[in-house]
Formats: structure tokens, C-alpha cells, sequence
């Protein structure tokens, strides 16, 4: 019983600043913005923002997947490097994340801009400038940079978990390093796949800040539309609806993604 009580706080905590606010969240979605009572118009008005909705998964998708695969073979090579190394490699991965989300942005502007240190670099060597920036490309190679330790660090943990007797095993049955990776080694880190993905979608799909500074017109996010209501447009009803879908819409990703999990793991214990 006295255990019970050590999650007081925590509990608290959830309570005071998870389920009130969203909470919150979920009265203004549900009453008119004018008069205050119970409506479904702002939810109803959603279906005109779907193709901003369908723009944001798509670009977090891809960006999620480079950071996949850009962040195995990272996260694999750190697990088989010595303890010290290992230390260093982690530090030096953490180590952007010390710095302002926004002054990292701000960073790739001054590199991809039209008179960056790129296309000046570019045509100081007589080749013409390029279009680095203000398209999708440029979200997405923002998306991949700020996000891309929270790919590395969930998967080196799981890769440093897995036990070498397992590889020793399969080596010694006759499986070449391939196999040893495909049959062994992969299948162990799907919960960590699944961690990082999830890490990396969720901030990804509800990003502002990067679409602004490295996007055009034409690659508005729903983090952006939604930030215009709570400041431009206010319409904060409205961008709680937004809000409201778009954690939906999260929330179904991560349970597919959960379920892909437990369907790996009990087909692990059958075998």
C-alpha cells in the first residue's frame, strides 16, 4: 500500500498538466468561438485543412524514414565500439540538442539561403546557385537534422541489449554475418525501431517553427496552421480542433506501430 503512494507525484503531475489542459483542449473544439455553447463546426471545418494534414504525414513519413535510415548503421556502429568511444560518439550526438531548437533552424537558413554560405561558395567556383531552400526538400532536411538523435539514441540502447551468445549461436549453426543481421540482430531491435520511429514522427507531423524558416507558401504544416489561430487569425476553437484531430491521428499511428511490436515479439517467443 505505501508503494502505491510513491506515484503521487507522478500522478499529480499527469493530471495537473496532461489531462486538464487537454481537457481543455477538447471544451473550446466542442463549443462555438462566438457564443460559447456546444458545436461541432470546428470540427466539421477540418475537412477543408486535409490536404495540409495529408502534406505533414507524408513529409514526416519520408523524414522519419531517413532518419531510419541514416540512424541504424549509426546507432549500430556506436554499440560495437569500445566503452570510451561509445561516451564520446553519445556526447557528440547530444550535443546539438544543447543548443536552441531555434538557433539550429536558424543555422541551416544561413546555409541554404539564396546568398548562403553554399550558393556563395557555389558561385565564388563559377557554378550557378541553387534551390536549397523555401520547397519541401528543405523541411525535410530540417525535419532529419533536428530529430535524428531521437532515431540513434533508442536504438542504440536496444542494440547494446541484445546478447552476443545469440550472434555466437547463429555463427556457430553456419549463418554468415548477413544472416546473423537479418535473423538475429534486426529482429532484436524492432522495439527500438519502433521507439525511434515513434520519436521522430510525433515532433515531426506537429512541427511549426522548421516549415517557416526552411518552407514556402507551399509547404504549410498543420503545426503552422495551427499556431495562425491561436495568434493571427485567433481562433483558438478552432486550432484546438486542429490540435485535437492532428493527436488522433498520432494516436492511431503509435497504436499501429505498437501493434506491429507485439506481433514481432510473440512471433519471437513461438520460435
Amino acid at each position: 500500500m505505501k508503494r502505491k503512494w510513491l506515484s503521487g507525484p507522478y500522478v499529480l503531475w499527469m493530471v495537473l498538466f496532461t489531462l486538464i489542459p487537454l481537457g481543455v483542449v477538447l471544451y473550446f473544439s466542442l463549443t462555438d468561438s462566438m457564443t460559447g455553447e456546444f458545436s461541432l463546426s470546428n470540427l466539421a471545418s477540418i475537412v477543408d485543412y486535409w490536404p495540409i494534414f495529408l502534406r505533414s504525414i507524408w513529409l514526416s513519413i519520408f523524414a522519419t524514414l531517413i532518419c531510419l535510415v541514416i540512424g541504424y548503421p549509426v546507432a549500430y556502429y556506436i554499440a560495437h565500439c569500445k566503452p570510451t568511444t561509445q561516451r564520446l560518439l553519445q556526447m557528440m550526438i547530444m550535443l546539438p540538442m544543447c543548443i536552441s531548437f531555434l538557433l539550429r533552424t536558424l543555422a541551416w537558413v544561413a546555409l541554404l539561403e539564396d546568398t548562403g554560405i553554399i550558393n556563395n561558395f557555389l558561385t565564388s567556383i563559377g557554378l550557378s546557385p541553387l534551390p536549397l531552400i523555401r520547397n519541401n526538400g528543405a523541411v525535410i532536411l530540417g525535419m532529419v537534422y533536428n530529430y535524428l538523435p531521437y532515431m540513434i539514441l533508442p536504438l542504440f540502447t536496444v542494440i547494446m541489449k541484445i546478447d552476443p551468445r545469440l550472434i555466437e549461436a547463429a555463427e556457430d549453426l553456419g549463418c554468415n554475418r548477413r544472416q546473423v543481421f537479418a535473423k538475429v540482430v534486426l529482429p532484436l531491435s524492432v522495439p527500438g525501431i519502433v521507439s525511434g520511429i515513434t520519436m521522430v514522427f510525433v515532433p515531426a507531423v506537429s512541427t511549426f517553427y522548421i516549415s517557416q524558416k526552411l518552407g514556402s507558401p507551399g509547404t504549410i504544416l498543420i503545426g503552422d496552421v495551427i499556431e495562425s489561430q491561436f495568434k493571427a487569425a485567433y481562433n483558438p476553437n478552432l486550432g484546438a480542433a486542429l490540435s485535437l484531430v492532428l493527436m488522433v491521428l498520432i494516436f492511431v499511428c503509435i497504436g499501429v506501430m505498437n501493434r506491429f511490436t507485439n506481433d514481432d515479439e510473440e512471433s519471437m517467443v513461438t520460435l
